[in-house]
């Protein structure tokens, strides 16, 4: 099992580990309940040094991210974030992605954990391209939630913009910031060398910042409705089912574009759609759900949310419900009621 570098740091302020994508990370500080809260009230910090990273170089380097990824990276200019998807021909979601672009044939592709060699592997294949793993030789820190951009800029002295990349000296050391995140509050992640990185996690929480496991980054990203791979995405559901069209351009060829467009042709058959229930219960994946229009289909997410304190989440619906429909949850013999609602929960 491979440990973040940043994993005595972690043992310092007291974390409780868990094995995830097999890598022993952190799952809590605290309670989990507490540390989402704090990332909602103020700011939380996790360490993501498990999530995958490589960069991209080589005079095929954006033609190779022009033909493997479903958005296309010309719609962005250096110093700036997309998310994208990488598909199989039939229109399938092999991974969910960031990519930050630094040139004109520069990116930083971060693909999701058990992704990693796969998507860096793939790149590798394509004419013109070189990669570099970045995840053998750096950190990774986010710092998430409504004041963490002031901690971004008294800690760093910079907040990245929305979307934006950059790099700055911290301490000696390079260090790269963007300003993305997987908890639907504003903030940013981090990547510099491990020794800065246990440095910035000491300086951060001596600013205020709590430390947060991945419990907390799950329930987070659930109440704001973000899927995640292996459970609410795969290579069985297309971006137009998972409601992730937003990151489709079909204007470039890639692959999966073909069985895309027949898709948005026909129509999507199902559609992944975010509910909250009436009563404190958790929708759990593999419940069955239906909705007042006749619509079936399982759920793949779903917890208390911390905010609402009752069961959210997220289902395959088909056919795709209208958003003035009932839904209804089977959950331990009965059928629980909820109602339709897009994500994020905690805003709806």
């Amino acid at each position: 099992m491979s440990r973040s570098p940043l994993h005595h740091a972690s043992v310092a302020l007291g974390a409780r580990f868990t094995e995830f994508a097999g890598w022993e990370m952190p799952a809590r500080y605290e309670s989990v309940l507490a540390e989402h809260r704090a990332v909602r009230a103020a700011a939380g910090l996790f360490d993501i040094s498990h999530l995958g990273r490589f960069e991209l170089t080589g005079r095929g380097g954006r033609r190779a991210a022009r033909r493997l990824l479903c958005n296309d990276i010309d719609r962005v200019e250096p110093g700036r974030c997309q998310y994208t998807m990488i598909l199989n021909e039939n229109g399938g979601i092999i991974d969910d992605m960031i990519v930050w672009r630094w040139g004109a044939e520069r990116f930083w592709v971060m693909p999701n954990a058990a992704s990693h060699d796969r998507v860096m592997g793939t790149f590798a294949a394509e004419p013109g391209c070189a990669v570099t793993d970045l995840r053998a030789t750096t950190a990774m820190i986010a710092l998430q939630g409504p004041a963490a951009p002031a901690a971004f800029e008294g800690v760093l002295g910079a907040a990245p913009g929305r979307f934006r990349c950059a790099t700055i000296d911290w301490g000696g050391s390079e260090t790269a910031m963007a300003g993305v995140g997987y908890t639907g509050e504003a903030g940013g992640e981090i990547v510099t060398e491990p020794g800065a990185g246990a440095k910035l996690i000491g300086a951060l929480v001596e600013a205020g910042a709590r430390p947060c496991g991945l419990g907390a980054r799950d329930t987070l990203r659930l109440e704001s409705g973000l899927p995640l791979l292996g459970p609410d995405i795969d290579e069985t559901t297309t971006p137009l089912e998972a409601g992730l069209g937003f990151a489709v351009s079909m204007c470039h060829d890639f692959v999966g574009k073909a069985a895309l467009a027949r898709q948005q042709a026909d129509g999507a058959p199902r559609r992944l759609t975010g509910l909250i229930l009436e009563d404190r219960v958790i929708p759990r994946p593999g419940h069955r759900a239906r909705t007042s229009g006749g619509g079936e289909g399982v759920v793949t997410s779903g917890n208390i949310s911390p905010l609402l304190e009752t069961g959210v989440g997220l289902a395959y619906i088909a056919p795709p419900p209208d958003k003035s429909e009932a839904i209804e949850v089977r959950i331990r013999g009965r059928w629980a009621p909820g109602r339709l609602a897009e994500p994020p929960f905690h805003k709806a």
